[in-house]
């Protein structure tokens, strides 16, 4: 009888416990839904979700439009556009090159791309894929070059304008820039080594081995394949991305929310013989002063609440994607959308904390200890450091003035910050939320800014007044010539004193004087910094829009 009874309760306690787990499942899929209802509304496309746990999918659904005009909805098998993730599967072409002992990451792209310009530094592979290469972005290259929103972009235009290039964002290793530029050399690595096309050579060599059966690269906008969504933007209503993006390597390749599953279960339980080149993907290598990136080979490796997590997203016309897995939890989440404002980062950090339980275990962080020591320095020397400094890299600047007996720092019209001194040349500043050290170098005429374990910026002195000079300015009209881009450009100056640029495909930009030599224009222009000599003649200007820094016309009439 006592059997019986203990029998009778192992299997309720069963049923308890199979139950729970299918109402908890079911809670989960019924969260995951929700999210995505808005995207199922007429006339609107929307995108496909799967999530996997434990190499076992777990949801997969569409929603959606993929095709407004004919009224197509998306299914699990669409295949999408999925931008930048594509650079992990070009990272993979060429770990399996360097597997097959056809070149080393550490090798110098010129002795693989025989005609690239000598640069004065040597660019290895691994530059490459970590985005430390210097190499300018080319939609900032061609954009200034003067190619308008919506002209196409291919890997030839890349291939001519960077045989042209003298000069690099920065030093290869120095800093971490995202460039384009280096992936769709990284194709071209792969098609000189292989001598077959970028897409054969994917399809034959990671595609179809790994049973990706729908994924492929696009090299010509000509091609038709079946089941492919379009992409739209929304603005105040939805408008149909024109197909600009003919370049391949840094992004365009299509595949499903399976086929993207495929690939990321490999990160936590590898196909036979694919372990190495995973794992080598996860390789990081620190920039020349130590700091470590948390950029791969074509991925990021980053903590999500407490647990490692590999992911990149991916975004170009209206397509927008992410593929995230958590390899020791084994869970899988791609989401990729057919539309600009999908905001499929947010959801996809919500389907992970539906999986993820809060980690009670994880340190609390360290809250920054504010020096309590603070010294009296006098007005005269506050005034020694009043100025404008500028940024290089962000292309920026920050104005330091003294003010009611204190020092102040300010980044934008609308902010103000107090400078406390801690030493001679240190202060700290006081913020709500953050306690940034400022230290100012006499020798370098720098100013550093240095935010806790973050890089430091570092601005250089620009100019002592902090008013504008606009004297002088009659001295810019002219023409301007790029000769690694091989465009012109002409500055003008109304009667009343307003500055304008002019190209021949962009047509007419207004200036905005931030400085007295410091410009801003919208795009391609971004920033103007103009160079003058001695006698305040100007010789030429530096134009810069993001990713590409520092592009030099010289002023030839």
């Amino acid at each position: 009888m006592k059997i019986g009874v203990s029998f009778l309760s192992l299997i309720i306690f069963l049923v308890h416990v199979f139950n729970s787990y299918g109402q908890t499942s079911q809670k989960q899929i019924q969260k995951i839904d929700s999210l995505f209802t808005t995207w199922n509304v007429s006339n609107h496309p929307g995108g496909a979700v799967l999530v996997s746990k434990e190499g076992k999918t777990i949801f997969s659904k569409s929603y959606g439009l993929a095709n407004i005009e004919y009224n197509i909805p998306n299914t699990n098998n669409t295949l999408f556009n999925i931008g930048s993730i594509s650079k992990q599967f070009t990272a993979m072409g060429i770990v399996l090159l360097e597997e097959q002992n056809k070149l080393s990451i550490d090798d110098d792209i010129r002795k693989h791309i025989s005609e690239l310009p000598d640069f004065g530094e040597v660019i290895t592979i691994r530059h490459l894929l970590h985005h430390t290469s210097g190499l300018r972005d080319l939609h900032g290259l061609l954009g200034i070059a003067g190619w308008r929103s919506g002209d196409l972009e291919t890997n030839d235009d890349v291939y001519r304008i960077i045989k042209n290039q003298e000069e690099l964002n920065f030093k290869p290793g120095e800093e971490f820039l995202y460039s384009n530029t280096g992936y769709i050399l990284l194709a071209k690595i792969i098609e000189n080594i292989s001598q077959l096309k970028f897409d054969q050579w994917m399809t034959q060599n990671i595609f179809q081995p790994l049973g990706m059966k729908d994924t492929y690269v696009e090299t010509s906008l000509n091609k038709i394949v079946p089941n492919n969504a379009t992409s739209y933007y929304l603005r105040e209503v939805f408008e149909r991305a024109l197909e600009y993006w003919g370049y391949f390597g840094s992004g365009n390749i299509h595949s499903t929310t399976e086929d993207l599953n495929i690939w990321l279960q490999n990160f936590s339980t590898p196909q036979n013989n694919w372990e190495s080149a995973f794992k080598k993907l996860l390789f990081t290598t620190p920039l020349k002063n130590d700091f470590q990136t948390n950029y791969g080979f074509g991925l990021r490796v980053e903590e999500y609440s407490g647990r490692k997590v590999l992911q990149h997203g991916g975004s170009v016309g209206g397509f927008r994607a992410i593929a995230r897995t958590f390899p020791k939890e084994q869970l899988n989440i791609v989401i990729l959308s057919n539309y600009s404002r999908s905001n499929i980062g947010s959801k996809a950090n919500k389907i992970s904390d539906i999986f993820l339980a809060k980690r009670k275990d994880l340190p609390t962080k360290k809250v920054t200890q504010t020096p309590n020591k603070f010294i009296k320095l006098s007005s005269e020397k506050l005034k020694e450091l009043e100025g404008i400094y500028w940024s290089d890299s962000e292309k920026s600047g920050r104005k330091v003035y003294f003010k009611n007996d204190t020092l102040r720092y300010s980044s934008s019209e609308n902010s103000e910050w107090p400078l406390v001194p801690i030493s001679k040349n240190s202060f700290i500043m006081i913020h709500p939320s953050i306690k940034p050290i400022v230290t100012f170098d006499n020798m370098t005429n720098q100013m550093t800014v240095r935010i806790e374990n973050d890089l430091p910026g570092v601005f250089n002195f620009l100019q002592r007044n902090l008013d504008i000079k606009t004297n002088g300015n009659e001295r810019l009209v002219g023409k301007y010539y790029s000769p690694e881009l091989k465009t012109m450009y002409s500055i003008s100056i109304d009667d009343k004193s307003n500055v304008y640029l002019e190209h021949a495909r962009h047509g007419i930009i207004k200036l905005q004087q931030l400085y007295d030599n410091v410009f801003s224009g919208d795009w391609p222009v971004g920033t103007v910094e103009i160079r003058r000599n001695e006698k305040g003649n100007v010789m030429g200007l530096r134009m810069s829009n993001g990713r590409t820094r520092n592009v030099w016309l010289e002023k030839v009439i």
